[in-house]
């Protein structure tokens, strides 16, 4: 990039604790007999309970009020990291918060709803109706009631929220070079896919040069990659890198979807528990459970070698762990 103009990033509110460690996984990596593992600890940014979505927050809060809306609407599913966060980041800054959550409301309030809940959000559940037609919708009635709303994608998974991962690629140039580091492999978990298009565009702005590969959530390898590749590049433009074109820097693995979006299988249940007994770290079933199976699994079948070191970015999820209590069980 040496070429680029370099990013042209729009302001930001504080949210995040950063930048966030990196530590090593000694007792992992001698458990599993492969190469050096790292962690990055998005999980510990703070707001909430920590997670990657606070990143994306800064900037999406501050494009919120820079066009004096009052309120933040967004979607996710009933244990959503981006929705509890989304919450918190509305309390901070005096903000109404409306969720539109997947499917009908549980028979137990815990995790990250019983947060959602205590952070003052107004909850509507889905059934069955399309999330994106109801947000518009609670969106059109919070106008009428006198409010200004400002509405957040899945995730925070457009070119703003993107952009904090994109900022974040050079917290993490920066820790390299502090610390003397060598990283050939990033694993993330990719879901909405804003993380990971951030992460792509950073590590081409500031010439990382390991290779970051999404383990999916839920999505096929195709949609995902086509999703990622998309994102990356409309972001470039919205922070005037010109059109650049980064799939072929786009790296994502769907084996390890298992049954789907948030059915906990064995490796998750293996990952959860292993990286807690192992290290004192928790993992959540869903993303960052699913990704450290996909990881260990890897590792298991000889993907990478004992000299490689590969880090793994913890996006953050624990506190929704009682929500699957039985199911890890």
């Amino acid at each position: 990039m040496s070429n680029q103009p370099k990013p042209n990033y729009p302001k930001r509110v504080p949210l995040a604790q950063l930048p966030t460690p990196i530590q090593p996984l000694a007792r992992l990596s001698k458990h599993l007999g492969g190469p050096t593992l790292l962690i990055k600890r998005d999980d510990q940014t703070g707001l909430a309970g920590g997670g990657n979505k606070a990143r994306k927050l800064e900037f999406l809060v501050a494009e919120a009020l820079a066009q004096g809306c009052d309120y933040l609407v967004t979607t996710g599913a009933a244990q959503s990291n981006h929705c509890r966060q989304t919450a918190a980041a509305a309390a901070a800054y005096g903000l109404g918060c409306s969720l539109v959550l997947k499917g009908n409301p549980p028979a137990a309030v815990t995790g990250n709803l019983l947060l959602d809940e205590l952070l003052g959000a107004h909850l509507y559940w889905s059934s069955d109706q399309d999330t994106v037609a109801l947000m518009g919708a609670v969106c059109a009635e919070l106008r009428t009631m006198g409010h200004t709303p400002y509405q957040i994608p899945l995730g925070g998974s457009n070119v703003v929220g993107a952009t904090g991962y994109v900022l974040a690629m050079e917290e993490l140039k920066t820790q390299i070079a502090t610390a003397n580091l060598n990283i050939d492999f990033i694993i993330v978990a990719s879901g909405s896919g804003g993380t990971q298009a951030g992460m792509v565009l950073g590590a081409t702005v500031y010439d990382f040069r390991g290779e970051i590969l999404g383990i999916s959530v839920a999505a096929e390898t195709q949609a995902l990659h086509t999703q990622v590749a998309a994102l990356a590049t409309a972001t470039a433009t919205h922070l005037g890198l010109g059109t650049l074109s980064l799939a072929d820097r786009v790296n994502v693995n769907d084996d390890y979807v298992g049954e789907g979006y948030a059915v906990v299988g064995e490796s998750e249940r293996e990952a959860v528990r292993m990286v807690a007994q192992l290290e004192g770290i928790l993992l959540d079933p869903v993303y960052t459970g699913r990704a450290m199976g996909g990881l260990i699994d890897l590792i298991r079948w000889g993907a990478f070698t004992r000299r490689q070191t590969v880090l793994f970015w913890h996006t953050g999820g624990a506190p929704a762990l009682p929500a699957f209590a039985e199911k890890l069980g």
